[in-house]
């Protein structure tokens, strides 16, 4: 009896005609306003694919791991991003609402794992928010230095940031840039969605400047051999360290799934979220690559490691103002990431709300806005201070294995439902089932194995602390049945 009644309350499943009979209904009501077409969402997903990876880890990658093999480095990442981005957008245009990841797990795998991943999605949003914002931090003290303005050290350095000859108290600027994007957040979708899109035609320009003035000043002699012969270790050049390429890169990625958060507040979602999610991932990936390219043809790879590789890059070609278009650039690219991180973190604490696994203050609208205002101020707070306190590599870490679990679970949602709703009309039919989706949850199982033993030990300390969580509170106020 125990047994059942526990099955009964954790495995709950989502009925997926009820899920989207309430979406109906409440796109008739006063649910998030609708405000963004195909080409808001596609901006916003570039806005979040382009920040931190293409201005700091294409150096990285290509410095410590794969040399100028990082071009198929972005290529191996990109395509296992394809196999999840097809799976999204097939689930985004069937069931289109806030929810993402969390939604598609109520349905197909039940309560508990839903709120696991939806706990879990706080490390990809969240974590990456701050992630990027101390990131953010670096680019603009780079800049600020150049003016000769000098910000005391220990208000841009974390408080547990570690080896470092002045001790931080607060990393002021991370702070700030969360807490000003946060206030943005409030305002509205729309006015936010304006915003993300004049920044993203910035960025994108910039990222064409690199490339077409870089271009000019390759040396072919750069990309010889293509694949470094391997060190002895495992990772470090050669093939293998073409695959840990890909996973350090991985994160240049993460934002393109942001667009399927926003199917509440798009116009017509079963035409513009697949077109938006796919998109987004073709134009980065062309762009990832494109850039790889010239940054290893102008500089030799073994230079790269450095924070602002695309600033060095631009400062061989000779062209001084180059270098400078580029940081403001990196500034422009690392905004929107923030942005489009902090705006879907709150919509998916919006429908955990709306379930009642979480607070009913996460799923309140303000009333002129029509935004989860309070949540959003919540979330951008908690944000701001984990950005101040907490060095760049620490939050790096938790951020790619958290998206990696939740991107295979939206692959196995797609083969759950195809095999136990083939009723349902599919405005969007991701191609080679069930091929296609295996293909996702193996590459992301590939990825997760890469990553280092302390970041699952972090994984299972968060999940542990989540699941005490719902035992709390979830458990006892999930709307079951509503």
């Amino acid at each position: 009896m125990a047994l059942v009644m526990a099955k009964k309350l954790y495995l709950t499943r989502k009925s997926v005609h009820a899920v989207i009979e309430a979406h109906q209904a409440q796109s008739e009501g006063d649910g998030l306003k609708r405000a963004l077409g195909w080409a808001s969402l596609m901006s916003l997903g570039i806005g979040g694919i382009i920040g931190a990876g293409i201005f700091v880890l294409t150096g990285t990658a290509a410095a410590n791991y794969a040399g100028p093999g990082v071009m198929v480095s972005f290529v191996l990442s990109g395509l296992a991003c394809a196999f999840v981005a097809l799976c999204y957008a097939e689930l985004a245009a069937l069931i289109p609402v806030a929810g993402s990841t969390y939604t598609y797990t109520y349905i197909t795998l039940g309560e508990i794992f839903a709120w696991i991943i939806g706990w879990n999605l706080i490390l990809e949003y969240a974590a990456g928010a701050a992630t990027v914002a101390v990131g953010w931090a670096g680019y603009f003290n780079r800049v600020m230095k150049g003016f000769g303005i000098h910000v005391p050290p220990e208000f841009t350095n974390a408080y547990f940031a570690s080896a470092q000859d002045v001790h931080g108290l607060f990393n002021v600027p991370a702070a700030a840039i969360i807490l000003l994007l946060t206030a943005l957040l409030v305002r509205g979708t729309s006015e936010s969605s304006t915003f993300n899109n004049v920044i993203v035609a910035i960025k994108v320009t910039v990222v064409l400047m690199v490339i077409f003035f870089g271009a000019a000043h390759v040396d072919t002699a750069n990309w010889t051999p293509l694949i470094p012969e391997n060190t002895g270790d495992f990772g470090v050049y050669g093939w293998s360290g073409v695959a840990r390429g890909a996973s350090v890169v991985f994160f240049a990625y993460v934002g393109f799934d942001s667009v399927s958060t926003a199917a509440q507040e798009a116009h017509t979602p079963q035409r513009d979220i697949p077109i938006g999610i796919i998109g987004s991932l073709i134009i980065c990936t062309i762009l990832y690559v494109a850039v790889a390219a010239v940054a290893t043809g102008v500089v030799n790879y073994r230079e790269l490691g450095v924070p602002d590789p695309m600033a060095l890059v631009m400062d061989r070609t000779g062209i001084t103002w180059l270098a400078w278009v580029v940081k403001f650039g990196a500034l422009a690219g690392l905004t929107t990431a923030i942005l489009v991180l902090l705006y879907g973190q709150t919509r998916i604490f919006f429908t955990m709300a709306q379930d009642g696994l979480l607070p009913a203050i996460f799923g309140r609208l303000h009333e002129r806005y029509r935004t989860p205002a309070v949540s959003q101020i919540l979330v951008g707070v908690v944000v701001a201070l984990a950005a101040g306190l907490f060095p760049i590599d620490l939050l790096g870490e938790m951020v790619s294995i958290g998206t990696l679990a939740a991107f295979a679970l939206v692959c196995v949602s797609v083969l759950y439902l195809r095999r136990m709703h083939p009723e349902l009309k599919r405005p969007f039919r991701a191609p080679g089932i069930p091929v296609m989706p295996w293909l996702g949850i193996i590459s992301c199982v590939a990825l997760m194995v890469a990553l280092p033993l302390d970041t699952w030990l972090r994984l299972l300390i968060w999940t542990i602390i989540g699941v005490a969580i719902y035992a709390l509170y979830g458990v006892r106020h999930a709307r079951r049945g509503a």
